[in-house]
Parts: C-alpha cells; structure tokens; sequence
C-alpha cells in the first residue's frame, strides 16, 4: 500500500458484517483498531467499521512519535504502559512496525522553556520515567553538526519511534487475526436505539445488532455524536508534514524546538514537521465551542493560522449536514478520507529552521509532503468516558497525542467497555468536565 492512504488503496479488510457483535467500534485509526483488539482479548465479539481505509486519516499521517517525554500528567500513566505494549508488540511482530527505541529530545532556546522542562520531570520521576534535563554542552554533544544556539534540552532515552502509516495496518490484521471482524469502506451512519439505550448501529451495509458502540471515529467524532444529542467541544486543526530524501543521520530519534521537528525515518530521510504551528477552519463548531477554547487561545493564539472555510465534506465545514436519515447516505459516505493539502509555506519555513540549524547539510530536499486533521479539546487532552446514552462509549480528541498512546489507551478503553478496572485514574477525560463548570485546564505545552 503506497502512502498516503486514499480512497484509491486497495481495500484490506473486508469481513462480512455480522447480524449481532458484543462490540461495534466506529473509527479504524491507531484508538479503534487497539481498543478492538483488547475487547476481543477480553472474549468479546468485536466488529470494527471504518469509513475510509484503515489509518487513512490521522493515524497515518502523524509524526510517527512514541513518546512519553512532555506528557500531560493524566496521560503519563498510561502513556508508559503504552509504551510497554509497543515493546512487546515489536517483539510479536517483527520490524513490521518500524519500532526503535532511539530517543525523544526537546531542545530549548530561552530561560523560560528551560525552566518549563525542570518542572516536568518531576512528572517524570513519579512516573518511574528515564528523563534528564540536559545542559547547553551535553544538548550539542547529541546533534551532529547543531549549530543553533540552544541553551539546553530533555531527553527520554526509553522513547521511541515507528512508521505510522505501516504500523497501524500491521496491527488491524493483527487484530483480524484474533478475530476481530474490520471492514472498511463502511460508513455507520448511526445508533439504533432501544428505550433510549443502544440496540445496535445503521451502516451502509445494513444493521448490526449490539449492546456497546465505541466512538474513536476521530475528526469526525463531534458529528457523529452530534447526530444523537451528545454534544462535545471538539474541533480540528491542519497539521502539515514531510518526509525528506535521503540524509546524513543527524540524531537516531525525534527531537524539537518550536521552529521544527524532526524523526528519523526508517528510509534514512527525516520526517519534519512545523514545531508547533498548525491551521484552523473556521466552521460553524468554532463558534460553538468558542468559550471553552478561550484559554488556550490566549495562551497559544499565535501558533495558529486561521482559515475562513473548511473544505466541502470536512466534518466542520458549512455546507455539512448535522441531521441526516439513516436509510440515505451521510456525510461519512461522501468524504470518506479528510486527505487536505498541507501548508507548504510553512514547511517551507520548516527547511530554512532545519538548514539554519544544521548548516553542513544544507536545506533538505523533500520527497513529499501531507496534512492531517488533528481532533483536539480545548485542554488538549481527550475524552474516554461512556456517554450520557447507555451503552456509548466516547475514545476521541486525541490531540495530536493518539499514535503513541494508542495501545495503551485501548487497552483502558476496552476494560472501560467490559466494565473492568481500568487500573488508571480517568477522571482527567471525563466528558461531564465541558459541562459541571470545571475550569479548562490545559495540559503542559511541551
């Protein structure tokens, strides 16, 4: 399967839907893929639908970090316990993950990042987690060639890396083996309710009866929920990426500052990535959601390059339908992978930061380049939490977070469902937080 992944890929995963599942898990990124595995491991029937092909939106276009290094302090529990899983998934699984431990490095230019990186690893250290605050000279001494003036760094050696765009793939046939029944191109286009609880969902391909739906349908997640009357502040940004030629390595890992990021990547080139710049679409949800987003706006306003209009078919943009009948196409029919152009300006912007930092090598060439939808709240943390209606299961805004937590998060979510312990304090993701007055506290920017 060539990259990236669009209406054109071969379909994969074709099983036949079933009249009745203990599961239906909407949505086949890294979250619904993971949680549908786990829930199998847990002797449930599982089928997973997913609109598009599996990975063929965020999950694959990502930067393709395992991290741990910057976490907010509610994920970092079960971000390590992911990356446990990532570990014994590679040893499963071969080199079909692209999976190396080689590092996470965040580099600082200013007193006061320096200072926001102290004050993490206290998290770090209640984690049981492996991060050093390093010095101006020891930050150099990593980066072959470095020539900005970076005053000093964090790193976590137990980080890691894999190939998004493979990986995910990998695990949703490793989950079809253990019997998960996946089929894409399947759009649920919504609940069946029974006395006000599920009963099943409405596909495109017809009816599965059931008594537990997870959401993980990603961007598209505050549509599908609005449908029912579930409503969530969750928007979406533009993230853009690249992936360079060929190049001398310069650092195993993945490392970034605010002008850029980079990761190794398995084909000896770079991923790179804006370090913290994204775009925005204005849409009707915007405005909706306006008052909960204040907080982090004041705090992160510059970052973002604002757009007058979402694209025809994205989830938020103004001609999208937020009412739709069951038995006639939806909006997930007719835009089946959100596949935006990326911002070439500024990852433009991202080869002059790179040259400027590494002047031997020159700006790097790219071989391609794409964008993704990021889910995100507006404390950049997400909801995993059952829903107001019985039997609905939310696992959405990620916020740019998903790849790495991903089989951690499954596993929580899956225990969730099965009404297991889930063996991590969730209070952090409840959906009541937007509505019983709580303040939006947003998660460490690092």
């Amino acid at each position: 399967m060539s990259f990236p992944i669009s209406e054109a890929s071969p379909i994969r995963f074709a099983a036949p839907l079933p009249v009745r599942a203990d599961v239906v898990v909407i949505g086949g990124g890294v979250i619904g893929v993971m949680t549908a595995r786990f829930l199998r491991e847990r002797g449930l029937s599982v089928v997973l639908c997913e609109k598009g092909r599996i990975a063929g939106e965020q999950s694959s276009r990502n930067w393709g970090w395992v991290r741990q290094q910057g976490r907010d302090p509610g994920e970092l529990p079960i971000m390590v316990e992911s990356l446990s899983i990532w570990k014994r998934l590679a040893a499963e699984m071969g080199d079909a993950l692209g999976f190396r431990q080689t590092g996470v490095l965040y580099l600082a230019k200013t007193d006061a990042e320096i200072a926001g990186f102290e004050a993490w690893t206290e998290h770090a250290r209640a984690n049981g987690v492996d991060t050093r605050l390093l010095a101006a000279g020891e930050t150099m001494a990593m980066l072959k060639g470095a020539a900005a003036p970076w005053k000093g760094g964090l790193f976590t050696a137990s980080d890691a890396r894999a190939e998004p765009w493979v990986a995910v793939p990998a695990l949703a046939a490793a989950a079809e083996a253990k019997g998960v029944a996946i089929r894409e191109a399947c759009a649920v286009r919504g609940l069946d309710l029974a006395a006000g609880r599920v009963a099943g969902v409405v596909t495109e391909a017809g009816r599965v009866a059931c008594d537990h739906v997870v959401v993980a349908a990603g961007a598209w997640s505050r549509l599908f929920l609005g449908q029912h009357g579930v409503r969530i502040p969750q928007l979406s940004v533009l993230a853009s990426v690249a992936a360079t030629e060929p190049m001398p390595e310069i650092f195993p890992g993945n490392a970034a500052d605010d002008d850029f990021a980079f990761r190794r990547r398995a084909d000896g080139g770079y991923s790179i990535a804006p370090g913290g710049e994204h775009d925005f679409f204005i849409g009707r949800g915007a405005f909706a959601s306006l008052r909960f987003y204040l907080t982090i706006l004041r705090k992160d306003f510059r970052s973002t390059t604002f757009r007058l209009a979402a694209p025809k078919g994205y989830p938020d943009a103004w001609g999208t339908p937020h009412r739709w009948a069951m038995d006639r196409e939806s909006p997930f029919e007719r835009m089946r992978i959100l596949d935006p152009a990326p911002n070439m300006s500024s990852l433009s912007a991202v080869q002059d930061s790179f040259a400027r930092a590494f002047p031997t090598l020159g700006r790097p060439k790219l071989k391609t380049a794409w964008a993704g939808m990021i889910d995100s709240l507006p404390d950049v943390v997400p909801i995993v939490d059952h829903a107001p209606v019985p039997g609905l299961t939310i696992a959405t805004g990620m916020s740019g977070h998903g790849f790495g937590i991903g089989p951690g998060m499954g596993r929580v979510v899956a225990d969730l469902v099965a009404g297991h312990a889930t063996g991590h304090d969730l209070s952090r993701f409840r959906f009541s937080r937007f509505s019983d007055g709580s303040r939006i506290e947003p998660g460490p920017s690092l």
